[in-house]
């Protein structure tokens, strides 16, 4: 494969074992499936992206717009975060960074930090986004993709796995995200990566970053070599 491999992505695409790193780190996924697939690597994404946050950056990043005539993919790897617990309305939880005085927004952060993982467990069903948003997110960049680039490979990402105490160790939203997820896949013909089962035990193994969310490298290493070879199933490189 040649060319561009657009990737649309939460911080999973580029928080390493101990910080997040540079969109050109040699060992963050998208940077390891790349090099597999001989494609330089265009990566938009931000912590707590959700698949909302994918369709503003596609309709609104210039970077996007630039990327997309010679894209040999497009990578949703979005709607993880969508099923993490979320007590607050997403909406309202943006709002915390640009609180002002700042002494107000210290004081609101780190009461919603320490609250988090009690209303995590007293109200597991609420999460960032529902998984018919997600969806419906996903599916406008789908179409959107298609509708400029008819035939592109398009790649969604199932929900990871954590053992975070942030979230109270609450995951309850995952399996419903999984499922819409996969139902939207298959009626629409987008491939999916299981990304929860590549990194199963290297999270909850307590290998990953000690924040229990984030992936150590031999995660992004697995992750991006199982992309690329879901890719080069259809696009296999010349001799």
């Amino acid at each position: 494969m040649s060319s561009d491999l657009l990737v649309l992505a939460d911080s999973l695409a580029f928080h390493g074992p101990s910080r997040p790193e540079p969109a050109d780190h040699p060992d963050i996924w998208p940077s390891v499936a790349g090099r597999a697939l001989g494609a330089r690597v265009e990566l938009v994404a931000g912590i707590g992206w959700t698949a909302r946050h994918a369709w503003r950056a596609l309709t609104g990043d210039p970077r996007v717009w630039a990327v997309m005539p010679r894209a040999s993919a497009v990578v949703l790897a979005v709607g993880g975060m969508d099923s993490l617990p979320s007590p607050l309305p997403t909406a309202l939880r943006e709002l915390i960074p640009v609180l002002r005085p700042e002494p107000l927004r210290r004081r609101v952060r780190a009461g919603y930090v320490a609250a988090l993982p009690r209303l995590a467990r007293a109200l597991p069903g609420r999460v960032a986004l529902p998984p018919r948003l997600t969806v419906e997110y996903l599916e406008r960049c789908r179409a959107a993709v298609t509708a400029l680039r008819p035939g592109i490979p398009v790649v969604a990402m199932l929900p990871s796995v954590h053992r975070s105490a942030e979230y109270g160790g609450v995951h309850t939203g995952r399996a419903a995200a999984e499922r819409a997820t996969r139902e939207w896949a298959a009626a629409q013909g987008v491939r999916v990566l299981d990304v929860g089962t590549l990194v199963a035990a290297h999270v909850l193994g307590g290998h990953g970053n000690p924040d229990g969310v984030h992936w150590g490298w031999a995660a992004h290493r697995r992750v991006g070599e199982t992309l690329a070879e879901l890719l080069l199933d259809d696009h296999p490189r010349g001799p």
